[in-house]
């Protein structure tokens, strides 16, 4: 009697990008367009198979991402035309640089190291721009903005930047990167860190915001910190301003021979 023999599944990563301006946030739900169901379903279309894929982040509603990673198990192997198929059947503010094979142990999400944001600021309006970064009016001092971010560096617990109603076990990341960065009529902050909270960048920037235009004073920011009460921070600048820029993966661990 002949048995049939489970053909071989491989995990594989794919790095891809962004534009989030049309979509609720990465994670497939019940009602709104996303990110995940848009590529799940342009892989069914290219592969015959629903093939379920893990995101190395739920990004929200209107955030973009410029390099980002995710994974899935495939009992086939791409061949060179898959990339140019999987970005045909793809909506053209998604695309999809590259694939390759990871071993088991690979998680796109928890298996990656520290992640970096960027939140870009325009200072005149900018028509080319109006879905890409948040127009600010006023002078802001940068200096002061900087010198928070020195102190945010010193920081282990983010809770006042946390949405509320989290499920989280612990509000402490490790926070490696934190900077303004002034481009002729841009301000990027740049923020690296090895977990961010829900809205916490965002958080971030508007209680920044708030110090560098007096609202908030420097002294005031170790006690707003320390109080862990989202309600004392700033509000939380648009999504469509904030990009997540880099993934970072102990890739020696991962990769396998093509």
């Amino acid at each position: 009697m002949a048995h049939n023999r489970r053909r071989n599944i491989v995990r594989y990563a794919l790095e891809l990008a962004y534009e989030g301006t049309r979509y609720y946030g990465w994670q497939s739900q019940s009602v709104g367009n996303t990110v995940q169901q848009a590529i799940e379903e342009a892989l069914e279309k290219v592969t015959r198979q629903y093939l379920p894929v893990m995101g190395c982040g739920r990004t929200d509603t209107g955030v973009h991402a410029k390099n980002y990673f995710l994974h899935f198990d495939w009992d086939a192997q791409p061949d060179e035309r898959f990339i140019f198929r999987l970005n045909n059947a793809l909506p053209r503010d998604i695309a999809v640089y590259r694939i390759f094979p990871v071993t088991d142990k690979f998680h796109a999400r928890f298996s990656a190291v520290s992640r970096k944001y960027e939140y870009h600021i325009i200072t005149q309006p900018d028509p080319f721009s109006r879905d890409w970064a948040y127009f600010r009016y006023g002078e802001l001092n940068l200096e002061k903005m900087d010198e928070a971010c020195q102190y945010l560096l010193t920081c282990r617990d983010f809770k006042s930047f946390s949405k509320s109603r989290t499920d989280v076990k612990t509000y402490n990341c490790d926070l490696m990167e934190c900077r303004w960065e002034k481009s002729s009529d841009r301000l990027i902050f740049h923020v690296r860190a090895d977990r961010f909270l829900r809205n916490m960048v965002r958080a971030m920037v508007g209680t920044m915001l708030d110090i560098g235009s007096g609202k908030l004073t420097l002294s005031e920011l170790p006690e707003l910190m320390q109080a862990g009460d989202r309600s004392n921070a700033g509000t939380s600048v648009p999504a469509k301003g904030l990009y997540l820029t880099e993934v970072n993966y102990p890739w020696d661990k991962f990769l396998r021979d093509e």
